[in-house]
């Protein structure tokens, strides 16, 4: 008998300009979940601001960055029959970032991003040049775009600049994670090079879409590690015989900042779902009066990183529907309008904040881990091993943690407050907007490290105490990390558990596999 075949089932599409994209599309696209199409809506669009153009050059009108040089040279006006070249001249001249480059994620996102702006019929841009930007995306097309070389201000000019040389064929691209030739990319999956028409160089690198590309991934990523920050907070408040006092709803509504009574009542679930563990039970009628900050102040502490990373996505959401290039073109009005919406400035402050909302969450992380260690506080063996001095234990995971913590401090020096002209002075005020979303990226990546190390001494806290037992919900989560990280009963390297431990948190829901069980 014949076994039936089996199709493979078609990714969802998004279709632009058909309702207001989301950060979850964007995450979709960037990870290759849903491929992109242009609505019907946003063709007529397309085509109506190009032809509204088209018109309005044919009039001899002097136009910045159609018939003009850029910048400082916006006086100089560029010949007819020179105005193709000035558009390749731009992206040619203006690729000149430096530096790692970014992964394919952040690329697919720019890419989406970039097409998104395009669609509003307000670039004045030819359909087929979004059609390749959307074909890019589908055929899986990457363009090698350096991280450095951005200062937000007239947009994310060079790296945009190096994902436009591959739609006319030249700079590099991977394609299935081989680097190869923007010519060669193309032809690899079937595209040619487009041509570049009046305006079209500049529609395509004049933008916000590097830094809000890296910045909506992040905010992602924040959002799903204040999640397990709650979580990690819950299970070494049980192996440091705390209180679930201090997470009461009678404290938080006397101070009722959303993020504080959302987190709040989070710990209680996580405590306090199917009883009080004996772990609980067991401290009942200790002396201690009031538990730590670190323990005590969790709702307050996280709760204030989760208001101001909901702030974030306020801005990204508006930012990722956003035209942000420059002139603007009208053609129900029949304007063409230069303005500054191509500044990075509500980009960067906003990622500063995330910056210093995920600091916190690791800082304060560091600091449960610093109890968990402190025979003084926790009452559990020193740096949480029975034979310390002939073993140590956790004592260098918590100043490898430390470091990290230290670390982030530093980055969270804002980068929307420092500026530097630009262009002969032209562009006199700058956002720093692509620097302040990489570091908020790295500051991400350091909490999350933190966190997994507090994961694993809170597990080694849960256990010596043993043979009582955590909340339903903790000890579900103490299982998971279990399966990724022994009991420690003697001296060994960490390292990799550590990271094992990382990897649960940012690609576990924990809340799923704590409420699975």
């Amino acid at each position: 008998m014949k076994k039936k075949k089996t199709l493979k089932k078609a990714a969802p599409l998004l279709s632009l300009g058909q309702k207001r994209l989301t950060l979850e599309d964007v995450r979709d696209v960037a990870f290759g979940l849903k491929k992109v199409e242009l609505s019907a809506a946003a063709v007529r669009k397309i085509r109506s601001a190009r032809s509204f153009l088209e018109r309005e050059i044919d009039t001899g009108k002097t136009m910045y960055g159609v018939n003009t040089g850029f910048g400082l040279l916006s006086n100089v006006r560029i010949p007819e029959n020179d105005i193709e070249s000035l558009q390749y001249n731009l992206i040619r001249s203006h690729a000149c970032g430096v530096g790692t480059p970014l992964s394919d994620a952040q690329v697919r996102a720019m890419l989406l991003l970039r097409a998104a702006n395009l669609t509003a019929g307000h670039s004045g841009v030819r359909l087929e040049t979004v059609q390749q930007l959307i074909e890019l995306l589908n055929r899986g097309v990457c363009p090698i775009i350096p991280e450095q070389g951005s200062v937000g201000a007239s947009g994310d000019l060079a790296p945009l600049s190096h994902l436009a040389l591959v739609l006319i064929g030249e700079g590099k691209a991977r394609v299935d994670g081989v680097e190869m030739s923007g010519g060669e990319a193309l032809r690899r999956v079937g595209l040619s090079p487009i041509r570049l028409g009046a305006k079209e160089g500049l529609a395509l690198i004049n933008g916000t879409q590097f830094m809000t590309a890296i910045g909506a991934l992040t905010l992602l990523e924040a959002e799903h590690l204040s999640d397990i920050a709650d979580y990690a907070g819950a299970m070494s408040c049980e192996a440091l015989r705390g209180t679930a006092t201090a997470f009461d709803e009678r404290i938080q509504a006397v101070r009722p900042h959303p993020g504080q009574v959302e987190v709040a009542a989070r710990m209680r679930d996580i405590l306090l779902t199917g009883g009080k563990s004996s772990i609980a039970k067991s401290h009942v009628d200790c002396t201690r009066v009031q538990d730590p900050y670190s323990l005590r102040c969790i709702p307050q502490v996280h709760g204030a990183s989760r208001d101001l990373i909901q702030f974030v996505r306020e801005v990204l959401e508006r930012e990722v529907n956003a035209v942000t290039d420059n002139p603007l073109i009208f053609p129900t009005t029949r304007g063409i309008l230069s303005g500054g919406n191509f500044h990075g400035q509500i980009v960067s402050v906003a990622m500063d904040m995330l910056c210093i909302a995920v600091a916190e969450l690791g800082s304060i992380s560091e600091q449960r881990l610093e109890k968990l260690i402190n025979p003084a506080i926790s009452e559990l063996p020193a740096f949480l091993t029975r034979a310390s001095g002939l073993n140590s234990g956790f004592m260098i995971v918590q100043v490898a943690a430390a470091s990290i913590v230290s670390e982030n401090k530093t980055l969270c020096h804002p980068a929307s407050v420092d500026t530097i002209p630009t262009s002969a002075d032209k562009e006199d005020h700058v956002s720093m907007g692509a620097w302040a979303a990489r570091k908020a990226s790295r500051v991400v990546q350091n909490a999350r490290r933190v966190i997994a190390m507090e994961l694993l001494a809170s597990a080694q806290g849960i256990e010596l105490l043993r043979p009582l037992k955590s909340s339903r919900k903790v000890e579900t989560l103490h299982r998971e990390v279990r399966k990724r990280a022994a009991f420690m009963d003697s001296d060994r390297s960490l390292t990799e558990e550590i990271q094992r431990l990382e990897s649960m948190i940012e690609n576990a829901d924990c809340a799923a596999l704590v409420s699975s069980r």
